[in-house]
């Protein structure tokens, strides 16, 4: 009898950790830390062991660890100057301290016990990561809000394999979209609350100030939010009356704090429109604030009446916007030379419209596009059923304005597929329970696992690649792949052993350039700097006698010629007597010396050396 007693007891503690475990699992914030910590765990191990650099791939990576370290150096806060970058003075930027400050901030501690290269590789990994939890956090909180516990991990599932198969919080990371896809989420989050708590709607107002003030991407959805919060109000009323007036107050105070932290007071008249300036400052505090006011004062109203001084408050914004900003009711790079879009803009596979792709790439279109567009119909449907209308018809809005951003842009489809999981993880949790109701059932097993694939983008995308067999996108890719490299350390090495100058390059060199030498570079990929950039498009277009005169005139010490760079084979193709075709054949002018080159490079340097008069 004694001998069984602590194996009963055993088996009784072993069934209680159990169940502890499992209670765990039904709460919010140990669900959200397990689901973070594994993600995390993956990313870092898998990324980190594949990588070749702990920076990110994408020039805009290279570009914030550059300002960065300008920041870290002295550079003041509120001077977003790139001195190194462009004509004259340098090229202004339009990012945001607020992502600088955080990195910055690792570096600096991680460099208290580790040399300045592994600090930055440390905070260079671990920033991106730690913007899981709260991405993870808030479509938790979106999950369990609309479909309850099954609803919280399906989302966190599918967040979760969505954040492994992109690349916006692998580690190297330190562009500021992964910290825009966060709130995005927390803004959606805080919309489906199904109380209507005041506390909800700050919080989404203060998250709408914060993406504003990071990056203009986000604008639009912005707006998307601000519109669907103001017809809720006018819809129901006084039922709204808390939600509207806690939106508005935050999002007029958040975003004049953010105004007044990270605009330069030089700068308070300015209006530019692919940052936070005065165009964006006013239409959101008026806005804010004039929600606000007709949250107080006509609330009881009547819905038509609501709905009248509804109007009244958009034709407040929109006046304003004419007024103020009518410059940013287009689109910000309408003003682009027509040679730098032709040349520069529609080669940047980011920027890209979906008939653009469809044309260029058409197996990747599902990748991008299909999971947004399957949750606009399930959303149509279910409002056509009056099924959970309120939350589909939000839902269906949002999804419809980041759809079509993404139509425009293709990058904006990283909003959209994050949030389609909403109204796909309610039609998974819906189609699932009829399938376990009746086990038997092969059909409905079988659109149960249509449509969980169905609603992973990475399964359009894994689809598109082997139906394209990898064909002549795929060979083209990986011949560049393999290409000598213009970029890595090892092939500017050259510019080590010069004195520091302007080199003249093509943009996707710039940035290398900037990160890994000490010299300044005419172009990078910014279309802030279209100086710059188009200076250098003139030199390889130019016959090279009348290229040493941009030489000359824009101080150039040296010229970097890639022939394996896109925009430089279009420049050679464009204009076969240009410099850079002639570079290409062999035939270098008297006025260059070329430079040792490095081995396996894919870049020749050359010295300029002017005429003699």
């Amino acid at each position: 009898m004694n001998a069984v007693q602590p194996i009963a007891n055993a088996a009784s503690v072993t069934s209680a950790q159990r169940g502890g475990l499992g209670g765990l699992m039904m709460r919010l914030w140990p669900t959200v830390i397990a689901y973070s910590v594994v993600l995390a765990t993956i990313l870092l191990v898998a990324k980190l062991f594949t990588a070749t650099d702990y920076v990110g791939p994408d020039n805009d990576d290279g570009m914030r660890l550059i300002e960065v370290r300008d920041f870290l150096a002295g550079q003041g806060w509120f001077d977003l100057m790139q001195y190194r970058l462009g004509l004259g003075s340098g090229t202004l930027m339009h990012w945001s301290r607020l992502i600088d400050l955080p990195i910055a901030s690792l570096i600096w501690f991680f460099g208290l016990f580790a040399p300045h290269e592994t600090a930055e590789a440390l905070a260079l990994a671990v920033w991106p990561v730690s913007l899981v939890l709260p991405a993870m956090l808030a479509m938790a909180v979106a999950g369990r809000r609309i479909g309850g516990i099954a609803g919280m991990h399906i989302c966190l599932g599918m967040t979760g394999l969505a954040i492994y198969t992109g690349n916006r919080f692998a580690p190297g990371a330190i562009d500021h979209h992964n910290a825009q896809l966060a709130l995005v989420a927390t803004m959606v989050a805080m919309l489906l609350d199904p109380e209507r708590r005041g506390w909800s709607y700050a919080v989404a107002g203060i998250a709408a100030a914060v993406a504003i003030a990071i990056g203009a991407e986000t604008t639009p959805f912005v707006a998307a939010v601000c519109v669907t919060i103001a017809l809720l109000w006018a819809w129901e009323g006084e039922k709204f009356a808390a939600a509207a007036k806690a939106f508005g107050l935050a999002l007029a105070i958040a975003i004049s704090i953010l105004f007044v932290a990270t605009v330069p007071p030089r700068l308070y008249s300015t209006v530019t429109c692919d940052n936070l300036s005065l165009g964006y400052y006013s239409l959101a505090a008026i806005g804010g604030g004039l929600l606000l006011f007709s949250a107080v004062f006509a609330s009881r109203l009547r819905r038509p009446l609501r709905f009248a001084a509804l109007g009244l408050v958009g034709a407040g914004v929109l006046g304003s916007a004419m007024v103020i900003a009518p410059q940013c009711l287009s689109d910000p790079l309408a003003g682009l030379d027509p040679m730098l879009v032709e040349l520069w803009l529609r080669n940047v596979s980011e920027a890209q419209s979906a008939f653009v792709l469809l044309r260029t790439d058409p197996f990747s279109i599902g990748g991008f596009y299909a999971a947004g567009l399957f949750a606009i119909a399930v959303c149509i449907f279910r409002i056509v059923r009056r099924d959970r209308m309120q939350i589909h018809l939000v839902l269906l809005f949002l999804l419809i304005t980041s759809w079509a951003i993404a139509l425009v842009q293709v990058r904006g489809s990283t909003f959209s597929n994050l949030l389609s999981i909403l109204p796909l993880a309610l039609l998974i949790i819906d189609i699932r329970r009829i399938s376990n109701s009746d086990s038997e059932n092969v059909a409905a097993a079988f659109v149960y696992i249509v449509t969980v694939l169905a609603s992973v983008p990475a399964a359009w995308a894994l689809g598109g690649g082997l139906a394209s067999l990898q064909m002549e996108n795929g060979a083209q890719k990986q011949t560049a792949e393999k290409g000598l490299s213009c970029t890595s350390k090892a092939a500017l090495a050259p510019l080590a052993g010069l004195p520091a100058g302007l080199v003249s390059a093509p943009s996707e060199m710039g940035v290398p350039i900037l990160r890994f030498t000490q010299n300044r570079v005419l172009s990078a990929p910014y279309h802030r700097n279209q100086g710059g950039m188009l200076t250098e498009l003139h030199i390889g277009l130019a016959e090279p006698q009348e290229a040493e005169a941009f030489l000359k005139g824009a101080d150039v010490t040296v010229l970097g010629f890639c022939p394996g760079d896109l925009q430089t084979r279009e420049i050679a193709k464009l204009k076969p007597d240009g410099l850079y075709a002639e570079l290409g054949k062999g035939n270098i002018p008297p006025y260059l010396e070329p430079l040792p080159k490095a081995a396996g490079a894919g870049v020749q340097f050359f010295r300029y050396r002017p005429a003699a008069n």
